[in-house]
């Protein structure tokens, strides 16, 4: 990417290096707020197209390109998620955000993999498909207020100009989705601990071992997942140990052919579906203690895109 020149000065774009230094932290701050990979890289391409749309003087009376460039796409997060909920509404079935696999995951064997912006996503507490889900259920201004503050530490004056409003409105945004993240926080179980229940629930899943696959759930489990009506997958989550499953065991009778893998997903131990080598789905659990409280599914091939090998 090249900056545009004044007619007659061929001297090199002095910002060039620090604008795209600062692609990771846009991508990392955009996947956060809208819960797509696929629209954080949209996005941060928007910001940049913007940057260069200004004329060479314009760009050295910006006193910080670092915050000019989050400005930006904080704004242009802000306005979509306002329109994604409505696009929600006309989504088929439940939305989940989309999976993101380890780097180690897409590198490995795809020639020139490491410019893909997955590699670029810091995986942390702030992008495991719990907390994202929370995200989901905050107003766009709450979401963007938390985000900015709590996970990328702004003040809360830069992160009202970029919300439009007060200081102390935002310090109230952000307050709100805190209180949001505490009450659907559940205990943290170790890592370790964490893939040895998958494990163990990939083994009963196979097996078709309905009361192994029980004793792994908890009672009031709930189970989603996204086709986006490309994939058949359920409309509504499945909720109860038992209802689950039973549609588990369903599935799986349904597709004899299908490897599971034991991955990493969002940082979390998770299971990746193959069919003939090719990825048709992504599991996500939340581990509360020695069971599974929550399993979220993407089915949807529009969402696999960073799990696409080859």
């Amino acid at each position: 990417m090249t900056n545009r020149s004044e007619p007659g000065d061929d001297r090199p774009d002095p910002s060039l290096s620090v604008v795209m230094s600062e692609r990771r932290r846009l991508i990392n701050l955009a996947y956060r707020l809208l819960g797509s990979l696929a629209e954080a890289e949209d996005v941060v391409q928007e910001t940049y197209a913007r940057w260069y749309a200004l004329s060479r003087q314009q760009q050295e009376a910006v006193a910080s390109v670092g915050g000019w460039l989050t400005t930006v796409a904080g704004r242009i997060c802000l306005d979509l998620l306002g329109s994604a909920r409505a696009r929600r509404e006309r989504y088929v079935g439940q939305w989940i955000p989309e999976p993101l696999p380890e780097p180690t995951e897409w590198i490995t064997g795809r020639p020139g993999a490491a410019a893909d912006p997955a590699d670029r996503v810091t995986l942390d507490e702030s992008v495991t498909m719990a907390f994202l889900v929370v995200l989901e259920s905050m107003t766009p201004a709450e979401r963007v207020a938390f985000v900015l503050h709590d996970v990328f530490r702004y003040s809360f004056a830069d992160v009202a100009e970029i919300v439009g409003r007060t200081p102390a409105a935002c310090r109230q945004l952000a307050s709100s989705a805190r209180r949001r993240i505490r009450a659907a926080q559940t205990p943290t179980t170790p890592a370790a601990r964490q893939a040895g229940i998958v494990r163990a629930f990939k083994q009963a899943w196979e097996a078709k071992d309905i009361d192994a696959l029980i004793g792994l759930l908890d009672p009031d489990a709930t189970a989603t997942g996204d086709g986006g009506g490309l994939v058949s997958a359920a409309l509504h989550p499945i909720e109860g140990a038992e209802q689950i499953a039973r549609f588990l065991t369903d599935r799986i009778s349904a597709a004899p052919d299908v490897t599971f893998l034991e991955r990493m997903v969002n940082g979390r131990p998770g299971l990746v579906a193959q069919l003939d080598g090719v990825t048709v789905s992504v599991m996500a659990f939340d581990v509360a203690g020695d069971r599974i409280k929550r399993i979220w599914t993407v089915v949807n091939p529009d969402k696999l895109r960073p799990w696409t090998t080859g």
